[in-house]
Parts: C-alpha cells; structure tokens; sequence
C-alpha cells in the first residue's frame, strides 16, 4: 500500500509541475526525476508480479529469483533516493488567486 501511496503522490507531483510550467524553478530536473520515479516504480511491480508468480519449491529457479529480489531491493533504494532528491528541490502547487 505504501508503494501506491508513493506511486499517487509522484503523479501528483508531476501533475503539479506540468500546471507550473517551464516557467518554475528547477522544472527540467524535477519532472526528470519524477519521471524516473515513476519508471521505477512500475519497474518493481513488474519484477514483485514475477517473483510472486513462480514456484518457490523449484531449487532450479532459486538462483533467477535470487537475482529478481536482489534487483528488485536495489530498484526500491534507487526509488527512495529519486524522491529524496524531489523532496530537496521542492514541488509546489501554483497559487490559484479568484
């Protein structure tokens, strides 16, 4: 659940920048690493499917799934790393005046 959280506020994020426009701070950079984020993101549920889905009790697949989590775990850091860097250079919603 966390994972879609993550997943709701990125594209949020990206929404938020795309109303501000080229126009706002650091926009290239943070609609990049939004972008990436979301890439990832949908990457490791790509990758949890998989694991999920094969047959634990196959010692002929322990190395290939091995490598699946191993990935999947590096994949998640990238992630965590990624936002921490959206977060540093800040998104904000453009101030609507009526």
């Amino acid at each position: 659940m966390l994972d879609v959280a993550l997943l709701m506020a990125n594209a949020s994020q990206l929404k938020a920048m795309l109303e501000q426009g080229p126009s706002a701070s650091f926009y290239t950079p943070i609609v990049a690493l939004i972008s990436i984020s979301l890439f990832l993101q949908v990457a490791v549920g790509i990758l949890l499917i998989f694991i999920v889905r094969w047959n634990l009790n196959d010692v002929q697949k322990h190395q290939k799934l091995n490598l699946m989590e191993n990935l999947t775990t590096g994949l998640v850091f990238m992630i965590v790393v990624v936002n921490v860097f959206i977060t540093a250079f800040g998104v904000h919603r453009p101030n609507r005046s009526n």
